[in-house]
């Protein structure tokens, strides 16, 4: 989870108590299975955690010996192999190679708890996340299956502890969680559908309602949407937790396959399916606030049809109506490969957006494809300066 640090609204308080559930959840079946949720928020530091600048310079030591030791035995393997002999593990592995890896080991054991927080908070004892990690006990136990990583700094690639920018932290994750309780759009999500990362939103998102209204099985295709609206809270975090529960359970090849079907979905989040509703904004927008804008609009799109009716592809006669991917699930290890079959999704485009863009009829059906982007360039430069006349005669 990352945004800003609106600790509700972003969904921290029901992420932190799902996490909770999903750590027990774990416990209880015995897993082997490690989840490490990381929670992005900025807020007030003075410094780096010297513990977690230790364990970073600990992990560096310990990543040379092992490639330093891998580079040996590979000399090793290939001198062997130059003399034509099968090498044993006596001339592969030597003592001195198992000194250096037992003493980078122990550097890494600690008597205490590794931190939960890589910064030095302002005024901890009152900051909600941090509060509310030690209320639910996530304080990463050697036993416990869920660890969690409070970074209270967005991220750069310039930092000492994590020098990522966010794109390629997205990418190395496997799953984005984001249970807004308010979010007018959500582009987190929409991110990580952007580069194939699985996520889980809420109905109380503008994403999540977009995916909600276009998608028919979105879990098949990694969206999970919790239901906040109508759900109490209690149920709502028992869903978020089941969900993160049940996609810990998936196997490598079913998140491979995730992963694509979830980019698949790029083309709904496109600026050329997204611009319609931002065009019918602005001319609702409009038409509220100069109620003889409609009027305007409409004698202009009159002359529109004129001009581009010889230039415009002929549209399909079939009503209008939202398609979506055939249903399809993870586990079908049979599927073919993703990158060669590609699965087209279109929207329904509202009576108005036709009426935008010049078309006669209502009832006939649009594609994205059938209108140049010349078209649209054209008529939107000559409707803003007939828009700028008209509210220059409305306040003259």
């Amino acid at each position: 989870i990352a945004g800003r640090y609106e600790f509700s609204n972003k969904g921290a308080d029901m992420f932190i108590e799902a996490l909770a559930r999903l750590n027990h959840m774990l416990k209880s079946i015995n897993s082997d299975v490690t989840v490490v949720a990381f929670l992005i928020f900025p807020t007030a530091t003075n410094n780096y955690n010297i513990e977690s600048l230790r364990g970073q310079s600990v992990a560096k030591m310990l990543r040379d010996s092992v490639q330093s030791v891998q580079s040996e035995i590979g000399k090793r393997l290939y001198e062997v192999c130059l003399r034509g002999s099968i090498p044993s593990s006596d001339q592969i592995f030597h003592s001195s190679d198992m000194i250096d890896l037992r003493k980078s080991i122990y550097a890494t054991q600690r008597s205490s708890l590794p931190p939960i927080c890589t910064h030095n908070v302002v005024d901890d004892g009152i900051d909600p996340i941090l509060c509310n990690l030690r209320r639910c006990q996530l304080f990463n136990y050697r036993s416990d299956r869920v660890k969690v990583i409070f970074h209270p700094e967005f991220l750069r690639s310039t930092s000492p502890l994590l020098p990522l920018d966010y794109e390629e932290f997205v990418r190395g994750c496997h799953l984005g969680v984001f249970p807004s309780y308010y979010e007018p759009w959500g582009y987190t999500p929409a991110e990580c559908t952007v580069m194939g990362v699985p996520s889980i939103t809420t109905n109380l998102s503008g994403f999540g309602c977009f995916m909600e209204e276009h998608l028919v099985d979105s879990q098949d295709y990694g969206i999970y949407i919790v239901d906040r609206r109508y759900k109490s809270a209690e149920e709502s975090c028992h869903q978020l937790a089941e969900y993160m529960f049940s996609f810990s359970q998936i196997t490598r090849r079913q998140r491979i396959l995730l992963r694509n079907r979830t980019e698949r979905l790029s083309e709904l989040l496109d600026w050329n399916t997204l611009g319609i509703y931002y065009h019918k904004a602005r001319q609702l927008a409009l038409k509220r606030i100069h109620p003889e804008f409609d009027e305007e609009l409409n004698r202009i799109t009159f002359e529109l049809e004129q001009l581009l009716a010889p230039f415009s592809t002929q549209v399909s006669q079939q009503p209008s109506r939202s398609t979506t991917p055939a249903p399809s699930s993870p586990d079908d290890d049979e599927d073919e490969d993703a990158d060669k079959h590609h699965i087209p999704i279109t929207l329904a485009r509202p009576a108005s957006t036709k009426k935008f863009i010049g078309f006669k009829s209502s009832s006939e059906s649009l594609d994205a494809n059938e209108v140049d982007d010349d078209e649209i360039i054209q008529f939107s430069a000559k409707q803003h300066s007939r828009e700028k006349d008209l509210l220059d005669n409305s306040t003259h």
